[in-house]
C-alpha cells in the first residue's frame, strides 16, 4: 500500500482504529523474540550538557506470564558489578532486585518506590519493565497526526497499577509499521514530566527491536540515552539464567 493511498484513507477516517487495537498491534510486532542478549550504552546528560557513559550487558527472556530481564553494569568502576533483575507480572506489580557490589547485598525495590530514578538516570524503575497492554487502560479511538510525512496514531494509556508514578501516557505509533516512536509521561500532578523517543529500529530474525531510546526530563532538563548494540535473539536462554542467585555471582 502506497503512503499516498494510506494518507487518503486516514484523512477520510476509513482507517478508524481504537487505542486498544493500536496497542495490541504494537505489542504483536515486537513479540516473538523468545530471548535476547545485547550490549548497552547509557549516556547521562545533565542540565549543563555534561555527559557520563555507562556500559552494561542485558539479557531478556520472553514469557507469557511476563518477561524476565537481567542488566549487569560493566563500567565505569563506580557502578561495575551492579546488577538489576526484573520479573514482569501482568496482573500485579513487577518483582525487582538491585545487587550493590560495594556492600555485597541485594536490595528489593518496593512497589511504592518504582517511580524513583534508576541509577541516577532519567529512567525510573517502572520504565524498565517490558511494555504489556494488560498493564494499561485504553479507551476511545486513536487520533491521527502527520509529522514529516509520516502518519501516526496518537492515543492515551493509563497505568493500572496504583503505584505508578504516572497518571497517563500519550503515545505516537507509526500507522504503517505499528512501532512506537514517542511517549509522553505525565506525573502524579498531571503535568508533563518526560518524553521518550524510540529510534533505530531494526529487524533481527524477522522481529522488530528498538536500537535507541532517549528519555528527556522536562522538569530538570536532564536526559538519558540508551543504545542497544550487538543484539542477538533466540539464543537459548532459560529461566535459570534469571534466578535470583545470579545476582551475587
Amino acid at each position: 500500500m502506497s503512503k499516498t493511498f494510506l494518507s487518503l484513507l486516514i484523512s477520510l477516517n476509513l482507517f478508524a482504529i481504537s487505542n486498544q487495537d493500536v496497542a495490541n498491534k504494537c505489542e504483536a510486532v515486537m513479540d516473538g523474540f523468545q530471548d535476547s542478549s545485547s550490549n548497552m550504552k547509557m549516556t547521562l546528560i545533565n542540565a549543563n550538557n555534561q555527559k557520563r557513559e555507562r556500559h552494561m550487558k542485558m539479557i531478556i527472556l520472553e514469557k507469557e506470564s511476563g518477561n524476565k530481564s537481567l542488566m549487569t553494569f560493566l563500567s565505569p568502576a563506580d557502578v561495575k558489578g551492579t546488577k538489576f533483575l526484573n520479573y514482569e507480572h501482568i496482573h500485579k506489580d513487577d518483582d525487582q532486585w538491585l545487587y550493590l557490589p560495594a556492600i555485597k547485598r541485594v536490595k528489593r525495590i518496593a512497589s511504592k518506590n518504582k517511580s524513583g530514578s534508576f541509577m541516577g538516570s532519567e529512567f525510573s524503575y517502572e520504565d524498565l519493565s517490558s511494555f504489556s497492554v494488560k498493564k494499561y487502560i485504553f479507551s476511545g479511538e486513536a487520533k491521527e497526526e502527520t509529522i514529516n510525512g509520516i502518519h501516526y496514531y496518537v492515543g492515551k494509556r493509563v497505568p493500572v497499577s496504583k503505584n505508578s508514578g504516572y497518571t497517563k501516557q500519550i503515545s505516537w505509533v507509526d500507522a504503517q509499521t505499528f512501532l512506537i516512536k514517542k511517549v509522553e509521561y505525565y506525573d502524579r500532578k498531571k503535568e508533563l514530566l518526560k518524553t521518550a523517543i524510540f529510534d533505530d529500529y531494526k529487524k533481527i530474525k524477522g522481529v522488530w527491536r528498538v536500537g535507541t531510546m532517549t528519555m528527556s526530563n522536562h522538569q530538570n532538563n536532564k536526559k538519558t540515552i540508551l543504545v542497544w548494540e550487538n543484539e542477538k535473539i533466540k539464543t537459548g536462554l532459560k529461566d535459570r539464567n534469571f534466578h535470583k542467585r545470579v545476582l551475587k555471582k
